[in-house]
Parts: structure tokens; sequence; C-alpha cells
């Protein structure tokens, strides 16, 4: 898949045009479940970044993608089209993030990806596919919609995408995973609790949970932790 720089936001949202000076790696950003918004304005968080030269990118993956092959696809080919712009070395950090469903992308494409990410932050990541299919009623018809076509059983297409199933496939790079403690929406102790274990065998893990907060529901202290984070990978 080949996207031009003219078409790019047909696909992407990007802070590129907000740079001023040589951009110095870019941060990666996963839609959760259901979402479908084309971005036409430019968040704190994409000017916070780009005034630091660091290019974000927000991929219009499939609502219901759950970081299929085609979500892998349109994400390699949207970084590689910022980096073909601005002849990015493939050795400049790129961080991959996202919460909920966007913290489950976020983590099965450093798997994944073209140019593995240098570092990855996930905020109430769904963890387990196989367990979440049966976690709440709206789930099964997303993950068919995701995987239905896959030329295997479905169990085993979930697990493909299943960041827990993945541990021991994961690239050695720092994770940051944050979960709030009253999460109704993805068990923190079915998903994280088990991923930051299996993770920690082999990796650098960096685990911060919430309490009092539900899900994806950060507080100011939480948010500013997981941003820093984000920012340690270009030095600061």
């Amino acid at each position: 898949m080949v996207i031009s720089y003219e078409d790019l936001r047909m696909y992407a949202y990007s802070n590129d045009r907000l740079i001023n000076g040589p951009v110095r790696g870019a941060v990666v950003e996963f839609t959760g479940l259901n979402g479908t918004a084309m971005r036409d304005s430019d968040s704190d968080f994409a000017v916070q970044l780009a005034q630091q030269n660091i290019a974000y990118l927000f991929p219009y993956i499939n609502p219901w993608a759950w970081m299929n092959k085609a979500a892998v696809k349109l994400t390699d080919a949207v970084i590689r089209t910022l980096y073909s712009r601005y002849r990015l070395d493939d050795t400049l950090p790129l961080v991959s993030v996202g919460g909920s469903m966007g913290g489950q992308c976020a983590l099965v494409y450093c798997r994944y990806a073209a140019l593995t990410p240098s570092a990855c932050a996930a905020n109430c990541p769904v963890c387990d596919l196989p367990f979440h299919y049966t976690e709440r009623r709206d789930l099964p018809r997303t993950f068919l919609s995701a995987f239905g076509e896959y030329d295997m059983p479905l169990e085993d297409a979930l697990r493909s995408a299943s960041p827990l199933h993945l541990a021991d496939e994961m690239p050695s790079i720092p994770y940051f995973i944050v979960h709030c403690e009253e999460d109704k929406a993805v068990s923190k102790a079915a998903h994280s609790d088990r991923l930051v274990k299996a993770l920690s065998k082999r990796h650098q893990v960096t685990y911060l949970t919430v309490p009092g907060r539900g899900h994806c529901d950060l507080t100011p202290e939480a948010r500013e932790n997981y941003n820093e984070f984000i920012l340690s990978a270009f030095g600061g």
C-alpha cells in the first residue's frame, strides 16, 4: 500500500504542518473502539509535540480493526509517507500509543510494524482478545468484522492480535502501561495485570494504576506521567 503525501490526510491526521525545524521522530496514536472521526483540529498534545519538532500521526483505521492485517498495512503506509516526505532516518524514535482498543493496537503494532517502534504507551489496553470476546455482548460482532476473513479459526485469529498471547514475541523496547482501577469496560485484572506480569519477564515495563477512575479516565498526574514517558523516547 502506497499513499502519496497529497492524500495523507484522507488516511490520517498529521501535525507535521505545525513543525518548524528538523523532525525528530514520530508518535503514532490509535483510536479506541468505534472511533470514526477524521480530525479537523489540532489537539493540545499534537501542538505540544509539534513545538518539540515531533510528528504526530493518527491513522484512520477501521473503528472495529483490533489491529488486524489491514490496520497494520494502513499504519505502515502513513508512517512511510511521512518519513519519505521529510527524508527521516528509520533510526529516529517512533512511539506507539493508544487507549482501550487503541492500547491493544499500540501494543500489537509493535509486533507487526514494518518499522518497529522504539517505545509503547498503552492506557487501559485490551490485552486478552479471546477473553474480551466474552467480556461484553457488544464485542463479538466487532471481532468477527476484524478477523472473520482470516484463513484460520476465529480463536486463532484473536490470539494473533492479542498482546497477552504475543508477549513472548514482543520487541525489546520500553513499555508504559496504565490502567484505571475502576475500569468496568476492560478488566484491569484480566488484561493489564496479566500482560505486565508476562511482559516483565523479558522487557522493561512501567506499570501505573489509577485509583478511583473508570475506563481510560486518567488523573492529571497520571496523564502527565503518560506523556512524560512518550517524550522520554525523544530525550526529554
